[in-house]
């Protein structure tokens, strides 16, 4: 279960987020196995003074629409389905909603099966 959370500046429409988070699950189905209705995904928007980043870190040129995708999920994808992840989701973004990829920021959180609970206070993968 890939728990997603979306960081982005605040003022993007309905249709933008909803881009962005289909977008996403889209890229973790065709690249990261993750199942059909695995879905959870959070959305944050923040005002400027709540939402720092360097525009040039790593000679990328990032704008004010960047987009910080952080997935906390399990220890079990290799580098290529990482790496496949995260062109999949440049690629999705950079269609809809039209985001260039520079501005395309993701971070994986990998944790154990046991470190998860789907409700019910049993931890289902163990």
């Amino acid at each position: 279960m890939p728990l997603v959370r979306i960081s982005l500046r605040r003022g993007k429409s309905a249709q933008h987020i909803a881009a962005i988070r289909n977008g996403i699950y889209r890229a973790m189905t065709e690249s990261f196995n993750v199942p059909q209705n695995d879905r959870f995904i959070l959305v944050h928007q923040h005002d400027a003074e709540e939402f720092d980043y360097d525009p040039n870190y790593l000679d990328i040129s990032r704008t004010d629409n960047l987009v910080i995708i952080q997935v906390a999920c399990n220890n079990t994808r290799t580098v290529a389905q990482k790496q496949a992840f995260y062109q999949r989701t440049a690629e999705l973004l950079s269609k809809d909603p039209g985001l260039r990829p520079e501005d395309v920021l993701i971070n994986l959180l990998e944790t154990g099966k046991e470190n998860w609970s789907f409700g019910n206070g049993v931890a289902q993968y163990v």
